[in-house]
């Protein structure tokens, strides 16, 4: 079995829309009430995934759920009278941030050598707490060779998870056994901790890691407070490697040791708060990147979201990055913008999941010719733009439902209507 990285992005749904729903992500938050652009932001993911696929690397994706959420909305008891944020909900297209979908421990790491993944149950936010039952849906169908996969429901809602934006691996290689973090917040600050210590460590124990080789790891408060609604918004691990702002953990010395005495060729590249602010790291989303193994011994890609190269400071410490001999290798922006004005980054839009891609269901794994009949779907059914007013609008709900149907038409997937 030839196990490879597969990096599985989120096709960004046709109801899109800026509705300002996640506190604590400050961009979400800043850009409440614009209108949104369903169609440019589905094509800039997909440019984003070709990207990847010009690199020689394997790319898979998932599929918008189902909107507007009637369903949802129903069991609410919702009427127009009531919160206008419950009918934003409905719409929400967040379900785009795979990397929120769920925690991945590849076959290596897992004491029955399959590759588990526990659905998150995001319960911390109401629009994103409605996800998982259709998110798991689509994963038992993705990965449903139970003698390779083990999908698992989300873990009780007492404990938030969030998902692998909370969770990174290393390792000498990704077919090779590795360690796993789990990094959490506390709760008691002015923004939500959304992943909890015992999901994490529920999660670990579900997939069956070696206790010796798992680390839980807390999130530095004033990191959470700054902005970094998730571990991914400040640190980004792969292979041997972690790249993370000096402020990310509530014990960095720690943290750092730990992973050290795991695995001893770790590098870890640390932008010191003097370079790069907490705050310029959270705007920019420098650390909300794809950090990729190339192929052939090429070293590393840092894939950045065009407001990571624009920003000076940032920009300025990634040409720094760059010179000598360090793992890191290529720096690639990429135009992402209509995802980064909701609070996601290349990073946020991916789902990592290390198998042999003769395993996954082949209609989730993307091509050239895959990927143009998606964009070819995308430019022919996905709205132009939307104004969160029109969010209720019943001939848009329809012109939504309809589009996510051709898309599931489209490849052969129908059976997630």
């Amino acid at each position: 079995m030839s196990l490879r990285e597969i990096n599985f992005d989120g096709i960004v749904g046709p109801s899109h829309n800026y509705a300002g729903l996640s506190i604590g992500n400050l961009a979400a938050t800043a850009h409440a009430g614009q209108v949104s652009h369903p169609r440019s932001a589905a094509l800039q993911g997909l440019a984003k995934m070709r990207g990847n696929m010009a690199l020689g690397l394997p790319q898979g994706v998932l599929l918008p759920l189902p909107r507007p959420n009637a369903g949802w909305l129903d069991r609410l008891a919702w009427i127009p009278e009531a919160d206008p944020a419950l009918l934003a909900g409905a719409w929400s297209a967040s379900a785009m941030w795979t990397a929120n979908a769920a925690t991945v421990s590849p076959a290596p790491d897992t004491a029955d050598g399959r590759c588990h993944l526990t659905v998150a149950n995001l319960v911390t936010m109401p629009h994103r707490a409605q996800e998982w039952p259709d998110t798991i849906r689509q994963l038992r169908v993705a990965f449903a060779d139970e003698s390779h996969f083990a999908v698992h429901d989300a873990v009780p809602p007492c404990f938030g998870d969030e998902g692998a934006a909370n969770h990174m691996r290393m390792a000498a290689e990704h077919g090779a056994p590795g360690i796993e973090m789990f990094v959490h917040g506390r709760p008691g600050g002015r923004f939500p901790a959304r992943q909890h210590e015992q999901a994490s460590r529920a999660v670990a124990r579900r997939h069956g890691l070696d206790p010796g080789r798992t680390l839980f790891v807390q999130q530095a408060a004033e990191a959470i407070e700054a902005g970094a609604f998730h571990n991914d918004v400040v640190a980004v691990a792969n292979g041997t490697v972690l790249f993370t702002h000096e402020r990310a953990f509530a014990d960095p010395d720690g943290t750092y040791a730990a992973i050290r005495r795991l695995l001893p060729k770790a590098e870890i590249i640390v932008v010191p708060d003097a370079e790069v602010s907490l705050a310029d790291a959270i705007a920019s989303y420098l650390f909300n990147a794809q950090l990729l193994s190339l192929p052939a011994g090429g070293g590393m890609a840092l894939v950045v979201p065009g407001e990571a190269s624009a920003h000076p400071r940032v920009h300025a410490f990634l040409d720094r990055l760059l010179v000598g001999n360090g793992p890191i290798r290529q720096v690639l922006p990429v135009d992402v913008r209509e995802s980064m004005a909701n609070g996601g980054g290349p990073a946020c839009l991916r789902l990592r999941v290390v198998a042999d891609p003769g395993t996954v269901d082949p209609r989730f794994l993307l091509d050239d010719d895959k990927a143009t009949l998606i964009e070819g779907v995308i430019a022919a059914h996905w709205p132009e733009a939307i104004a969160p007013a029109q969010l209720g609008d019943p001939a848009l709900a329809h012109q939504i439902v309809a589009a996510r149907y051709a898309l599931l038409d489209a490849l052969h997937l129908l059976e997630l209507a």
